[in-house]
């Protein structure tokens, strides 16, 4: 499965030129990261409880085409691979059927007390594994 956030572009997220700032993308990201979690049924808070917190270990952004004022862009996410303490996820930035921006998220689960990497529960490993990518 691939959830789908739909963003409108607000002046606010442009420069000068109507033109989307390239750093808005990394928010609009995060934004579709979070509403896909709690489209498995899980919450940040929630697993912050269970002693899981979400951080990003690595970022790759391909930039193709520009979203300018008073477009409607979607946020397009899904699970590339899960591992035992992290998962890989890919995030395309779309206008219709146009990729603007496609994002590779590398992310750890950590205890929120040390940062340091945990393995992810089975309960909560089967709710993201129905947003992976099946070959």
């Amino acid at each position: 499965m691939i959830h789908q956030l739909p963003i409108r572009i607000y002046y606010e997220d442009t420069d000068a030129g109507g033109v989307v700032y390239h750093s808005n993308y990394l928010k609009y990201a995060e934004r579709a990261r979070s509403e896909f979690l709690y489209a498995t049924g899980l919450t940040n808070l929630g697993l912050i409880k269970q002693g899981i917190g979400i951080m990003i270990r690595r970022c790759e952004m391909d930039f193709k085409s520009p979203a300018r004022l008073e477009d409607i862009i979607s946020v397009y996410t899904k699970i590339d691979s899960i591992g035992g303490a992290s998962m890989i996820m890919d995030q395309t930035v779309k206008r219709e059927n146009q990729v603007l921006v496609a994002m590779k998220i590398h992310v750890v689960f950590v205890d929120p007390k040390n940062f340091k990497p945990v393995r992810l529960p089975l309960d909560i490993r089967k709710q993201f594994e129905k947003y992976e990518e099946k070959e």
